[in-house]
């Protein structure tokens, strides 16, 4: 569960900038996950309140925008959607050869991981 471990960074990286905005209480962080880092929504959305607790986030809100993953190709330089199952599904993985003329591509969304926002008093 790689998670647990990438939502501790997530959760200490807002409150190092609640702490340097001198904020007393976080009500909501907003995340961007592309569905590329394969990271489980409901499993962040668990790890984030455990640990919250016991800190300025406790009781925030969170918020996951999913990303669909898009690739470019190397060679006829289309860009395609790359959709993937629904988590939790063992479908084979998705091939990453152009659609149109089989050509190598290039992931161009779908990887990110990052804070989007915060709301903090």
């Amino acid at each position: 569960m790689h998670e647990f471990g990438i939502t501790s960074r997530i959760v200490n990286t807002v409150l190092q900038a609640a702490a340097e905005h001198k904020s007393t209480q976080v009500l909501e962080v907003e995340l961007l996950i592309g569905r590329l880092t394969f990271l489980n929504p409901a499993q962040v959305q668990y790890s984030y309140e455990l640990l919250a607790r016991g800190t300025i986030l406790e009781g925030s809100t969170l918020i996951i925008e999913e990303i669909e993953g898009a690739v470019r190709c190397m060679k006829c330089q289309r860009i395609n959607s790359l959709k993937l199952p629904p988590q939790g599904c063992y479908d084979p993985f998705p091939s990453f050869c152009c659609p149109e003329c089989g050509g190598s591509v290039e992931i161009i969304q779908g990887k990110e991981c990052l804070v989007k926002g915060a709301k903090m008093i």
